[in-house]
């Protein structure tokens, strides 16, 4: 079997853009017409360049390959222009085509990618959803982002729902010449927000405190005194994760577990963390870390570290099914990151949606990854926007 086409695709997520303003989704078609779909997610580049991205690397390392060699690939591509170290774009790059690997081989063997990786541990998959606003909120400035009785009317809401747990960023915004100390007035907000939100939900679920490492080692310190009281399971990111041996700090200092991943790559990267000890729940995107057997590794030094596994989310839905295929199969599994319940547009651009009932995902039998993406639907919603799919402020707050 050998792989002979590519096609990418640019997908603009239309309002209220939970996930991000686009999605980049590739597949890749087999000579004997197998197709496997990945998703990259990568913001350091527009969207459109990064897909050239994804046709260069095909050209040069996959077109005409073994799917199933997925070692092989992953090396002469992250060795490629001798670079052999995490680069974030080029690793990103290489998630999605990975990813479309283990589809394409899960379904030339009828399996699921995680029967393939140790096989299904888990039964179903408990998930939390971030606090987004409701449809009757102003999106531009919504309630439930600034006003922790808004926020914690939301966590209800979604404990309602089945959700055990919940995930709010009150701390303020991140930007380019972070980090900083935290002001007092979001010291006193990030305490009354989970003040609030405890009160709302009491012990059915778990507080997960976001932050994007906008604050210096003290300045995580001091926030991490003021939210203690209220017992969250997680403090993510507190410190940029450049440098985690300060990282390493703030988790000596704090009750709270420590929480980080979404901007590293590869197990190199993981690795520091681990044996710093600067986290004890890892964050891998799996549309960024390196795909699916390089997330399978992170999670088993992980597990010998007695670190767990929450995959992150904020992207598309393809990358979301790498996820549960992943998580499915590891026994440090802790968490999954949902989008809400999957429904909207994450639902809309899939064949046949990711199922999720009474706060957990079910994890699909279908073989490869599990989910179909709905071409038709993808190629209706280009992304004609300027805009990268995160940004900060480029000023200092």
């Amino acid at each position: 079997m050998k792989i002979t086409d590519l096609k990418t695709f640019v997908v603009g997520n239309p309002p209220p853009h939970f996930g991000g303003r686009y999605f980049i989704f590739l597949k890749l078609t087999t000579d004997n017409g197998i197709e496997g779909f990945g998703e990259v997610y990568t913001a350091t580049f527009g969207p459109h360049v990064v897909a050239s991205m994804i046709e260069d690397v095909c050209a040069r390392h996959v077109i005409g390959a073994d799917p199933f060699r997925i070692e092989t690939m992953w090396r002469n591509v992250y060795g490629r222009g001798f670079s052999l170290r995490p680069d974030l774009s080029l690793v990103s790059v290489l998630s999605g085509i990975e990813t479309a690997c283990w589809d394409i081989v899960g379904k030339a063997l009828d399996k699921p990618v995680y029967e393939l990786l140790g096989g299904k541990v888990h039964e179903r998959l408990r998930s939390y959803t971030y606090l987004y606003p409701g449809p009757d909120e102003d999106q531009a400035d919504p309630e439930t982002y600034r006003n922790p009785d808004a926020a914690a009317e939301r966590a209800a809401e979604c404990v309602a729902q089945g959700f055990t747990a919940v995930k709010f960023d009150p701390a303020g915004p991140y930007s380019n010449f972070d980090p900083r100390q935290p002001s007092l007035e979001r010291l006193d907000l990030s305490a009354e927000f989970c003040a609030r939100i405890r009160e709302a939900v009491g012990t059915r679920a778990d507080l997960l405190f976001g932050t994007h490492g906008q604050f210096t080692t003290s300045g995580a310190i001091r926030l991490a005194k003021r939210i203690e009281p209220y017992d969250p399971l997680w403090f993510e990111e507190p410190s940029p994760p450049e440098v985690p041996e300060e990282m390493a700090r703030v988790a000596r200092q704090t009750s709270i577990p420590i929480a980080t991943g979404e901007r590293l790559t590869t197990k190199y990267e993981f690795s520091r963390v681990l044996e710093l000890q600067a986290a004890s729940i890892l964050q891998m995107a799996l549309g960024r870390v390196g795909g699916i057997l390089e997330a399978k590794k992170i999670a088993g030094m992980a597990e010998a570290h007695y670190a767990q596994i929450a995959p992150h989310l904020y992207c598309g839905p393809i990358e979301g099914a790498a996820n549960i295929q992943l998580s499915a199969c590891i026994p440090n599994f802790l968490i999954l990151e949902s989008i809400q319940t999957w429904g909207g547009f994450h639902s809309e651009i899939l064949k046949k949606p990711i199922q999720w009932e009474d706060g957990h995902v079910i994890p699909p039998t279908e073989p490869g990854i599990g989910v179909e993406l709905n071409e038709e639907v993808a190629e209706q919603n280009p992304y004609t926007g300027d805009e990268l799919h995160l940004e900060m402020v480029e000023h200092p707050v």
